[in-house]
């Protein structure tokens, strides 16, 4: 039942960007995972500079999506840093430069790992914080908030709901795939860790599920499939017109701003 499960995985070990480049100011970390491996991360301190730093809102624990490695995703969430906010990201195993092959069960692994690795440090408060995942990093951190009650919130962006289903997805989109679509993911994929089966045990804590409605990677039927698998206090915000990513990529339709004061409520600090 795991036979395809690898053929998931998209990672590399290229350099797509770094924050030097941009001026920013990161900590390389060493995350090690409770089945002994080591994962590479960049935490960055919730200040713009050395100069400006100040006392962090929260720290928000991001979760990549597939393909690449975090070199292609930082920017994403290190403009968190200058809105006082500390982030986390990390490679999962078998990406960029950690080590091993990626797994489903070793993704979820390496999700506890960076958790338990934020809170031990000195300069994170540990009742703030909080998670953002991307595509299939949103489907990892749903299983990571469902079983840890350390994380006050979860966002996600784009993110499927079952691993079979977005798989026989991706397939149908070759018309010369269509009569293997259906069998080959329920034949040859497992139903483990499936975000949709544990969602509904993140509630108390508050959910933001969002989505581009022209999102050509993940449908976006299966955001209101997670919803709908969801309990309150939840939120889905739609994201008219935009393609997978495009939520977060600027804050010209209020997508930062929006992420800021959902993590903000999360961790009362209004």
């Amino acid at each position: 039942m795991h036979v395809c499960d690898g053929f998931f995985y998209y990672p590399n070990n290229h350099s797509y960007g770094s924050p030097e480049k941009l001026g920013l100011q990161y900590e390389h970390v060493v995350i090690p995972t409770r089945d002994g491996l080591q994962l590479l991360g960049w935490f960055f301190p919730a200040c713009t500079n050395q100069s400006n730093c100040r006392q962090a809102h929260g720290t928000v624990l991001h979760l990549h999506g597939n393909a690449g490695n975090m070199s292609g995703h930082f920017q994403h969430v290190a403009w968190l840093a200058a809105a006082g906010w500390n982030v986390l990201c990390f490679d999962y195993r078998g990406y960029g430069s950690s080590r091993a092959s990626v797994t489903r069960a070793g993704t979820i692994i390496d999700a506890h790992a960076a958790l338990d690795y934020l809170l031990q440090r000195r300069d994170v408060d540990t009742q703030r914080i909080v998670a953002l995942g991307q595509s299939l990093g949103g489907a990892i951190g749903i299983v990571l908030t469902a079983d840890r009650p350390e994380i006050r919130g979860l966002a996600t962006d784009g993110t499927f709901d079952r691993y079979r289903s977005i798989a026989s997805w991706h397939i149908r989109q070759n018309p010369w795939l269509m009569p293997v679509a259906w069998w080959v993911p329920n034949v040859l994929m497992s139903r483990d860790y499936d975000p949709v089966d544990s969602i509904g045990r993140i509630s108390p804590r508050p959910l933001l599920i969002i989505h581009g409605t022209d999102d050509e990677i993940v449908p976006v039927r299966m955001a209101h499939s997670l919803y709908g698998a969801a309990h309150e206090p939840k939120q889905l915000w739609l994201v008219d017109g935009a393609d997978h990513y495009d939520p977060l990529r600027a804050d010209n339709n209020g997508g930062r701003t929006k992420l800021i004061g959902f993590f903000a409520d999360c961790v009362g600090c209004l």
